[in-house]
């Protein structure tokens, strides 16, 4: 039996979790000013990665006496920097309750071979803060992307801990309040909450985190680009725009553009606003519907980012294939694209909810959700 489709459709069907939409303002024009074909050296170069990391700074809130790089290799590469080059002076606890805090789990033990405690949560969970050490070095992330479990607040680390905090923000910053004063290190890459795009990361130090790197070096040698010191001393030309390795002209024009818009809809509140706004109504939406809920079992620690859901429907015998099978409907009827669920991750939906999305368009989507949950259960139920 044919089932009607829902009569609106999103305006922009892009709920990728990475790379994620680009700004609702965005055209290629946008981007003439780009610094093409010139040195990033040149004046014109130096000045605009200066901008991109003083319009972070102004925008984030990020503390006059915090470091801000642009780094290699996205976010990845700013994680990298920061294991590879603080820990070791201290034992290490790993928190991981998703995918990618598992990966550094693994660089860190297995790799590494660092003294660590590691502590983890299934999906839709995340460890007890209020049970870890952080005289110890702590690495964790803020808002688990593949799980859609986040970080509620700072509460729980304390302002006289002796270890460092080093925080995987990628999907967090520009859409959470991001305690600075409890987190050493952060880091975010471009192509998440501001739509930018991929290869640069960003990587924020405290104070506490440069007297690390001035104070204790690694038993290990360490590639070009990830040394951070030279002569024992903080290289200060990769915090003002002077990059280890050649950055693209392109994407950080990109950059600069994307800040300027979230300069336009309020700044980091209003960023925060429109993607709480978003996944609000898919929170409602789960509310409203008994065959689906959110992955997060607590709604404290609900991502307003990347949003991950879970069929729950007593009549769906296979998960995996059941939840490829939507996602691949509302991919073909072109409303909805990129939703399926990380591949390490339990199987459902994944939407991104960043403030590059509108709120209309999530608001068109979720009956579509519905409308493809219906005719695949109604297929599934034809096959039998």
């Amino acid at each position: 039996m044919a089932i009607d489709a829902p009569a609106t459709r999103p305006a922009n069907p892009r709920f990728s979790s990475g790379p994620c939409a680009k700004i609702p303002t965005f055209t290629l024009d946008k981007l003439a000013d780009a610094a093409l074909g010139r040195s990033h050296r040149a004046a014109i170069g130096k000045e605009k990665l200066k901008a991109a990391i003083e319009e972070t700074r102004d925008l984030l809130g990020v503390p006059a006496d915090y470091k801000i790089g642009i780094v290699p290799a996205s976010d990845t590469g700013a994680v990298e920097m920061a294991l590879w080059s603080m820990l070791g002076a201290r034992k290490a606890t790993m928190l991981a309750w998703e995918s990618f805090g598992a990966g550094w789990v693994t660089d860190v033990v297995k790799q590494l071979k660092i003294d660590a405690e590691v502590k983890t949560a299934e999906y839709g969970q995340i460890v007890d803060f209020a049970e870890v050490d952080f005289n110890t070095d702590v690495v964790f992330t803020w808002n688990g992307t593949t799980s859609g479990v986040r970080v509620p607040n700072g509460d729980a680390i304390p302002a006289d801990r002796e270890g460092l905090t080093i925080c995987d923000a990628t999907s967090a910053a520009f859409a959470q309040d991001l305690p600075f004063d409890k987190l050493d290190v952060v880091t975010f890459s471009w192509q998440k909450v501001l739509g930018g795009e991929a290869a640069h990361g960003m990587l924020i130090l405290s104070p506490r985190a440069v007297e690390r790197l001035e104070s204790y070096t690694p038993a290990w040698p360490l590639p070009k680009i990830f040394r951070m010191t030279k002569g024992g001393k903080l290289n200060e030309g990769i915090f003002k725009g002077e990059t280890i390795n050649t950055p693209s002209m392109l994407a950080v024009e990109d950059y600069l553009v994307a800040l300027d818009w979230a300069r336009s809809v309020g700044g980091l509140k209003g960023l925060m606003a429109r993607a709480d706004a978003n996944a609000k109504v898919i929170w409602d939406f789960c509310e409203a519907n008994d065959w689906i809920a959110n992955l997060a079992e607590d709604d404290a620690t609900r991502s307003n980012t990347s949003v991950c859901l879970k069929f729950t429907d007593d009549r769906i015998k296979d998960g995996a294939a059941f939840a490829k099978a939507v996602a691949k409907r509302l991919e073909a009827a072109g409303v909805g694209l990129d939703l399926g669920a990380y591949r390490d991750a339990p199987a459902g939906l994944r939407i991104w909810c960043g403030g590059t999305i509108e709120t209309s368009d999530v608001e068109a989507l979720m009956p579509w959700v519905a409308h493809a949950f219906e005719a695949e259960i109604a297929a599934q139920t034809e096959a039998a």
